[in-house]
């Protein structure tokens, strides 16, 4: 139940923020896609996943079932946002790729993937995530020390 009414408030506020964002003009045009696309974008898979939560079916498992919140999850959340704080701080100096790129193995080293498996996600997905923002949204990133690779 308490899921459900998470999803409930999750997709009110989705709505009011799309709302918001829907009505938000810059001045300048400064991509291609104007500066309401990210936003809208996000509130809409975020009110995908709040319509999931509303109409699924009923979980067959036990509040038992549920991980208890000890010192090894709050470690996690913890160092969850530890490392967005750091990939916030090196977007600019380092640049998109270079900082997506140590988010991704983090991430991944965060959650207890192998070395291995950290690495090729990381490159996946900072090389994945600079493709469908600067190729085909054509959303201007900063290349921060790769910059000297920009023909």
């Amino acid at each position: 139940m308490s899921q459900r009414i998470f999803g409930a408030v999750l997709l009110l506020a989705c709505a009011g923020l799309g709302l918001l964002a829907w009505g938000y003009h810059a001045p300048f045009s400064y991509e291609p896609v104007g500066p309401r696309a990210y936003p809208l974008l996000l509130l809409i898979l975020m009110g995908l996943g709040a319509l999931y939560l509303l109409v699924k079916p009923a979980s067959t498992t036990s509040p038992s079932d549920e991980p208890p919140l000890d010192r090894h999850v709050i470690g996690k959340v913890v160092g969850c946002v530890a490392i967005f704080i750091l990939y916030a701080a090196l977007f600019e100096p380092l640049g998109f790729v270079p900082a997506s790129l140590i988010f991704g193995i983090a991430m991944a080293r965060l959650y207890e993937g192998t070395w291995v498996a950290s690495v090729i996600s990381g490159v996946l997905l900072a090389a994945g995530l600079y493709m469908l923002f600067d190729k085909v949204l054509d959303v201007p990133l900063p290349l921060g020390i790769l910059s000297a690779l920009e023909s």
